[in-house]
């Protein structure tokens, strides 16, 4: 029987991501050939510790429990945006950690970054190199007239296959039994043109590699093995072509620095994270650093009212707690430090007088 919620927000993971209905006939996909999904004590490898420490501490609201849900049912991606601090990336670790969907794949998003680059990427240089190598020449002596095009040969080491790597978005749309849990961070970082790029990939659930397209013909089964992203464990690739079998669980966080095009967000689920209220902080405290003191509750009583007159992140108070507990400071220097450790984001620092 369907389970709802799949997502719920607490400690325990499960295997509740197989009891997920059928996807809406507009969006099922059939790619093949199907892939296990990786070995979740990956995950240990591949997630630094902070990380790890926030996906299993994270407190999510009833509120993002039904967006996170209404993703994984509707298999379309989550965009969250709010100010920073509010763990918009933290959500997507805790995610998959609660459904046991392995490591996340990360693609953290610059004013250069491309669809490409998600996608996949081939280092050419590399493949002349080993061409040359295979023809037994010297790099300065090679000029194609010996042994035909570079790599021309499948399973040798000028393949194509042996010179290109899946990147995250890539890796993420594999063929996979189960979702792969991806984070696209900070999209409003990025070029105007890219969540347009996206549009296309995320709605089909599918792309193609020309390289591979172009090799493909001149083998038997069309079948190369290929590099994903994280560990470098090579995935068959079948004609040059990748196409999703279980949508993956997509998060795309945005800071709000920018509108998206009506096209994109018609294509979203779309979850806006608030600054956290006393009920909620003291939840947060508690998971991080334990119940909290009175001199710790006194603390986020000055966060929320310091937080009406501008942005702060709750990383600043967990930092401040923590240091009025482990510093042994006195409350006056403890007060002053905290003032310091709560500056608002954005707000350059004032030197010291002199």
């Amino acid at each position: 029987m369907p389970l709802w919620p799949v997502y719920t927000g607490t400690e325990e993971p499960h295997d509740g991501i197989t009891r997920l209905p059928p996807p809406p006939p507009w969006r099922a996909f059939d790619g093949r050939p199907a892939l296990d999904p990786p070995d979740e004590d990956a995950d240990a490898a591949a997630v630094s510790p902070d990380r790890s420490h926030r996906a299993a501490t994270y407190r999510a609201t009833p509120r993002t429990v039904q967006l996170v849900n209404a993703a994984l049912y509707l298999r379309r991606p989550l965009l969250v945006t709010g100010p920073p601090g509010t763990g918009k990336s933290s959500l997507v670790y805790a995610v998959a950690r609660e459904l046991r969907l392995g490591p996340v794949l990360r693609w953290n998003i610059t004013s250069r970054s491309t669809l490409h680059d998600g996608l996949y990427q081939y280092d050419p240089l590399s493949r002349l190199y080993a061409a040359r190598r295979t023809a037994g020449l010297p790099a300065e002596r090679y000029d194609g007239a010996h042994g035909g095009s570079p790599g021309a040969g499948a399973g040798d080491e000028s393949g194509v296959e042996n010179h290109l790597r899946l990147g995250p978005l890539g890796t993420a749309l594999l063929p996979y039994t189960r979702p792969r849990a991806l984070l696209i961070d900070e999209i409003d970082k990025s070029d105007l043109d890219l969540p347009n790029d996206l549009l296309n990939v995320l709605e089909e659930g599918q792309y193609e590699i020309p390289e591979l397209v172009r090799t493909a013909r001149h083998r038997h089964h069309g079948r190369a093995e290929v590099m994903v992203d994280g560990t470098g464990e090579r995935v068959p690739v079948e004609h040059g072509r990748v196409r999703c079998r279980a949508f993956p669980f997509v998060v795309l966080t945005s800071n709000g620095e920018r509108e998206f095009p009506p096209a994109f967000l018609r294509r979203c689920v779309t979850l806006r994270l608030r600054q956290p209220d006393d009920r909620q902080l003291a939840d947060i405290v508690r998971a991080h650093l334990g119940e909290p003191d009175a001199y710790a509750r006194g603390l986020i009583e000055r966060f929320l009212a310091r937080a009406g007159a501008g942005d702060l992140a709750t990383d600043q108070l967990l930092n401040a707690i923590y240091l009025a507990g482990a510093s042994g400071l006195g409350a006056e220097s403890l007060d002053d430090l905290a003032e310091q450790l709560m500056p608002y984001l954005g707000q350059t620092p004032q030197a010291d007088a002199f």
